[in-house]
């Protein structure tokens, strides 16, 4: 089968290389442009972009698919179908109807639950004990075409960068065994449907005036990154890891000399934080050069 991959970060990865094992001929791959990263500002190439290199498949990289001369571009690819995966770019309806087999995605959610730019992240602010993957024929809606199969997975006590990985392995062995065996279309319910909105910078923002077990579900959500953080200090401080624990005191308040701080209900007792431009610690290793004594109110 002649298949163009469509994906740019680490999450599209393992689905790229099921394909590519299970022997489909991959006759290129789009992945978002090269972009300035790191301390050098020097364009970086997306992993999907590097991995193809390395299998040897041509790469693509328009900025947009809505001009004519790009759709006939892909057009003449001749494709039986287009897998997407964390692309970035919308596909317009002449991309959607020029594979003959139409474009599938990989979508990380059980639909109709979270559709959209963000799943995992709202799934686990939302406190979902479980996820998934769905395997999906799109069309122009957002996320809203049939379903081809569905796999869950446990969210419970897991970060966002450990559901990721998760979730792209489990997709792409979905993707695999769907492929290997495809089944009908379902259409996907009418009841349940949820929308997983871009996560704004802001968001990560910790408001110690929401109880531990919603914070929790905050640094949870946004760790690795961006990360959920406060300030102390004038220093913003990241929160990667934390736990519930009893205790009472001013929301914000540090209510012992472990860094354990008050919350609305509750108290969060941090075991992995990051100040800017360093690596991740433990509260013991912050404090012995940052002093945040008990008593402060941390905003």
């Amino acid at each position: 089968m002649r298949i163009v991959f469509m994906g740019s970060p680490e999450f599209a990865v393992p689905s790229l290389n099921a394909l590519v094992e299970a022997g489909h001929k991959v006759v290129a791959v789009y992945s978002q442009p090269p972009r300035p990263a790191g301390r050098g500002k020097g364009d970086r190439k997306t992993p999907v972009h590097e991995r193809a290199e390395q299998l040897g498949i041509e790469v693509r990289t328009p900025r947009s698919l809505r001009n004519e001369e790009e759709q006939e571009k892909f057009r003449t690819l001749g494709a039986d179908l287009a897998i997407v995966a964390a692309y970035g770019l919308i596909l317009p309806k002449p991309i959607l109807d020029a594979p003959g087999r139409g474009c599938v995605n990989v979508h990380a959610s059980l639909l109709p639950r979270w559709r959209g730019a963000a799943p995992i992240q709202r799934a686990i602010l939302a406190g979902d004990e479980t996820s998934g993957v769905t395997i999906m024929q799109m069309d122009e809606g957002l996320d809203t075409g049939p379903m081809l199969m569905r796999r869950e997975l446990d969210l419970r006590g897991k970060n966002a960068g450990q559901v990721i990985e998760e979730i792209a392995v489990l997709g792409a062995e979905a993707l695999d065994a769907w492929l290997a065996n495809p089944t009908p279309p379902q259409p996907q319910p009418e009841d349940g449907i949820t929308y997983a909105a871009k996560i704004d910078k802001a968001e990560a923002r910790i408001d110690w005036t929401r109880s531990a077990d919603e914070i929790l579900r905050q640094v949870r959500a946004f760790s690795p990154a961006p990360g959920a953080w406060f300030e102390a200090n004038g220093e913003r401080i990241k929160l990667l890891a934390a736990e519930a624990v009893i205790g009472s005191g001013q929301p914000g308040e540090v209510i012992d000399d472990h860094l354990t701080i008050a919350t609305a209900a509750g108290a969060v007792r941090p075991s992995k934080v990051q100040r800017a431009g360093k690596g991740a610690m433990s509260p013991g290793e912050l404090l012995r050069g940052f002093a945040i004594p008990q008593g402060t109110i941390l905003t």
